[in-house]
């Protein structure tokens, strides 16, 4: 089971029909099918063997989708880096990735200069285009190599956690785990595959768009590429591409939305829109399928070990009449994945007590990169551990409730950010917000909340109090607020708490 042979069925059985879209270049099938198989053999010529790790360091393009498949055919491993680190950062993932080849684009050879300067060990490195010795260039000389053939356990990539809540470590994943995260996610939605156009716009180097990157290929689908994240291109490429499935992090799908209010268009192509990474507001979510009711939402969750899906929130169970609760769920276990709820002692709950999901799946990565210690806490007796609390309901829906390390415990009390943070979002002004504790002298931590308001309003913290009286007990309310024109997000969009945290304490 390779990553690579849909690449190679695809060139067979609809060769002609487009299988790529980047700015004004567009690609066949079998033209996608030659360009990776020489873009293998420029990697062999440069000395990569297999085994290698190749980092890529640049924006979405068609040579980055292409390298998803064309390091692999040459038997390596691809190692996407978070272009929105600082050189001190990236030292770090490469100093554990070990590359032995970094591909970079025009927009990052400084960052990359400085990321060397900052203590990262000097490897070869090779220009994806606009240079004598780069990808594009070497591309009509280099004759197409024979795809390797790896096997179904071999690594395939390796993606870096998103360090939320701690240091990055990168989660290995096998070609079948690849595979089996794409074959699962059509199973569970029973979609009609036919004509699927899907649109990159988070960046690519996000185990969230590498499950697409591989999910369309599978099923023979066109990309349509976006070079980052931008409301109104997002909206743009719908439009004229007929773009029927969009992936996007809430505080995008917020964006998005604003601007279909200041500009509305129907999006009448647009069937499904995935969300996750974290969570979603309902009001948000009520907002979105009210204003383009055509169009599925579909919830993923997971996490970079899982590959990245363990639970899939369908359209149909999106219930905005009914069990209103159901809007909170994560969903229900994807298919060949089961979901339990440990104690700290690592002994399954009873059903509605709130433990640690742990999951086991196809789809589960086999470790992290030389760093045996955390494989160790993270995979144990057959489990992983997410590091997320939460409980399985009678039905089997699966609810998170927070990542363990951001409990609050206030008072000997136990409070959810997450249920704060939905209680501080049922608000018609708030754009986004995220609910941390800090250190208190009476209570050990304190809830804390930060809050960026939608354009042109105004809320004191006593009013934002009050409406949270509402919603939640005393007890959760924040005692502190920050009003903030924005927070700190990682590069594929999610709330940085622990940089967050470090702020307000900083302040403090």
């Amino acid at each position: 089971m390779q990553a690579t042979l849909s690449i190679r069925s695809n060139a067979r059985r609809r060769g002609g029909e487009i299988a790529l879209m980047c700015e004004d270049r567009s690609f066949t099938w079998a033209q996608l099918h030659d360009l990776i198989a020489r873009f293998a053999a420029i990697l062999r010529d440069e000395g990569v063997r297999p085994g290698d790790r190749i980092a890529i360091l640049a924006d979405n393009c068609d040579l980055y989708l292409s390298a998803f498949f064309a390091i692999p055919w040459a038997g390596a491993v691809l190692l996407p880096l978070n272009t929105r680190l600082n050189p001190a950062e990236l030292a770090e993932l490469l100093e554990t990735g070990d590359p032995s080849l970094i591909l970079f684009d025009a927009g990052r050879a400084d960052l990359l200069e400085r990321t060397f300067d900052a203590g990262a060990k000097r490897v070869p490195t090779l220009a994806m285009r606009g240079q004598a010795h780069s990808i594009d260039a070497l591309q009509a000389k280099a004759a197409p190599m024979d795809d390797l053939n790896r096997h179904g356990n071999d690594p395939a990539s390796i993606f870096f956690t998103g360090g939320t809540t701690g240091r990055s470590k990168g989660a290995v994943m096998t070609h079948a785990n690849h595979m089996f995260n794409s074959l699962g996610m059509w199973t569970e939605l029973g979609a009609d595959t036919s004509e699927v156009r899907y649109l990159h716009a988070p960046p690519m180097f996000h185990v969230a768009d590498a499950l697409f990157v591989h999910a369309v290929t599978a099923v023979g689908g066109c990309h349509v590429l976006l070079p980052r994240f931008d409301a109104v291109a997002v909206i743009d490429a719908i439009e004229r591409h007929g773009i029927t499935d969009v992936y996007l992090v809430p505080t995008m799908v917020g964006t998005f939305l604003d601007e279909l209010e200041r500009n509305p268009r129907t999006l009448p192509t647009l069937r499904r829109l995935y969300y996750g990474a974290m969570p979603m507001p309902e009001e948000v979510v009520r907002r979105f399928m009210k204003m383009l009711p055509q169009c599925g939402p579909v919830q993923l969750y997971g996490q970079s070990e899982a590959g990245p899906i363990l639970t899939m929130l369908l359209p149909r169970d999106h219930d905005v009449s009914g069990k209103t609760t159901r809007l909170r769920s994560a969903g229900l276990p994807m298919p060949g994945a089961e979901i339990a709820i440990h104690d700290e002692q690592g002994q399954e709950v009873e059903q509605g007590v709130v433990g640690e999901i742990v999951a086991r799946a196809g789809t589960v990565m086999p470790g992290y990169w030389n760093d045996p210690e955390q494989t160790a806490k993270a995979l144990r007796d057959g489990w992983l551990y997410t590091g997320d609390g939460g409980y399985v309901d009678a039905d089997g829906f699966v609810y998170v409730v927070d990542r363990i390390k951001d409990m609050i415990i206030s008072g000997g009390e136990n409070i959810y950010s997450i249920e704060v943070e939905r209680a501080i979002s049922k608000h018609p002004a708030v754009s986004q917000c995220a609910v941390i504790g800090v250190p208190d002298p009476r209570w050990g931590e304190r809830v804390h909340a930060a809050i960026v308001l939608r354009a042109g309003a105004a809320v004191s913290t006593e009013e934002m109090q009050a409406h949270c009286r509402q919603h939640i007990a005393g007890y959760k309310i924040p005692r502190s607020i920050d009003w903030r024109a924005s927070l700190p997000l990682s590069g594929p969009g999610k709330i940085l708490k622990r940089k967050l945290r470090d702020e307000v304490l900083e302040q403090a």
